[in-house]
């Protein structure tokens, strides 16, 4: 079987969910899967390190799809001819798009539909786009994949998708994120806070994450408790991030207030390891992976009640309405000052870990692609 994968979010020391997914999933099928060929469409120039075995040939097809009018360029022309030009038997498209004027059976993983909730989040063209092709796309896949029940949901309720047409395969965490040690934790303090204890968020800083009432809440959390504690923010300033520069840059605590770029995976799961708890009140996840890496780290914190959110975390945090700063505030004390409360917790997380592995992801992918589309 020759079966044809937009790896396009596949970008050494660049890759977020998408390309994890893509990434942890696609590897662990291509090396299980000799038998079949596996044509990897890249958009620019890729690394070898996304070569995952023999078994696969790389093709770099113009132009970079990184807009909205090249997004339609790339898939209805670069990628129809190319399916037909190596004669792929079916094609795997990771990031929810697909093209609509090819023959050939897609496999469509759609991560969320934000963009639908919260439209506002993004800039016009790109909200445009998504809103105008994505009920395309779910109706014109043969098969769909999506990351959580909630999400499975969302797509039936949405689009009204039905139900047999989705499959589930959850995400999973890197290996990296683990317990740390005393030590280790001591370490990774004294480099990134002073050696002071801390919550973080880790994610990608927009409008959607609701880091301004995380950064409200952590102010009144700290006009209320005394303490050294501070909050580290782990992230790139994506779309309309202007009021969450103004938010860090005249935070009463700014001091407190660490923001740090994007983060290689090898030091963000030490950071993440070493903290006191996450802090992540997103308005909407069709995952959370920064959630469930904090658990991989025995890391409890305080999550928002929404969405995918309460699946992924389990009994392992505290919840929040994510638009009432208050109970963020609240919640925040709770969890700092009832060690007890934390340490139940933290015993929930290596529990609720068991259920999340890139392996029985990719077992159950592969078993979707051989059923479905095979």
């Amino acid at each position: 079987m020759r079966i044809a994968v937009n790896t396009r979010f596949l970008l050494k020391g660049k890759l977020e969910g998408i390309g994890w997914f893509t990434n942890e999933i696609l590897k662990r099928v291509v090396q299980k899967h000799p038998e079949h060929e596996f044509i990897f469409f890249f958009d620019r120039p890729y690394d070898q390190q996304f070569i995952f075995a023999r078994n696969v040939t790389p093709i770099v097809l113009s132009p970079p799809a990184r807009h909205p009018f090249l997004w339609y360029i790339w898939f209805e022309w670069s990628i129809r001819r190319a399916l037909t030009r190596y004669k792929a038997d079916l094609f795997i498209s990771t990031d929810g798009f697909l093209s609509l004027s090819t023959k050939i059976p897609t496999l469509l993983v759609v991560h969320d539909l934000a963009f639908e909730h919260y439209p506002q989040h993004l800039p016009f063209k790109f909200r445009y786009y998504l809103q105008k092709y994505t009920p395309k796309f779910v109706q014109k896949a043969k098969h769909i994949v999506t990351v959580s029940t909630y999400s499975k949901q969302d797509l039936i309720d949405t689009y009204q998708v039905q139900e047999d047409k989705i499959s589930i395969v959850y995400n999973g965490a890197n290996e990296l994120y683990r317990p740390l040690g005393y030590e280790e934790k001591k370490a990774v303090k004294e480099t990134y806070s002073g050696g002071c204890e801390y919550f973080v968020f880790a994610g990608a800083l927009h409008p959607r994450k609701n880091i301004v009432n995380l950064l409200k809440a952590f102010a009144l959390f700290k006009k209320k408790q005394r303490t050294d504690m501070k909050i580290l923010i782990i992230g790139r300033f994506a779309w309309n991030s202007d009021e969450i520069k103004e938010t860090i840059e005249n935070h009463p605590f700014k001091s407190d207030v660490v923001h740090l770029d994007y983060m290689q995976v090898e030091e963000l799961s030490k950071v993440i390891g070493a903290a006191y708890g996450i802090t992540f009140v997103s308005l909407y996840e069709g995952f959370g992976i920064p959630v469930l890496e904090a658990i991989k780290c025995h890391v409890p914190g305080i999550v928002s009640n929404v969405t995918s959110i309460p699946e992924v975390a389990g009994n392992t945090c505290l919840y929040v309405n994510p638009t009432d700063v208050a109970d963020i505030a609240e919640k925040m004390r709770i969890f700092y000052k009832d060690e007890h409360l934390r340490g139940q917790l933290v015993l929930a997380c290596q529990e609720q870990a068991q259920k999340y592995d890139w392996e029985k992801s990719a077992f159950t992918f592969y078993d979707v692609l051989q059923e479905k589309m095979l």
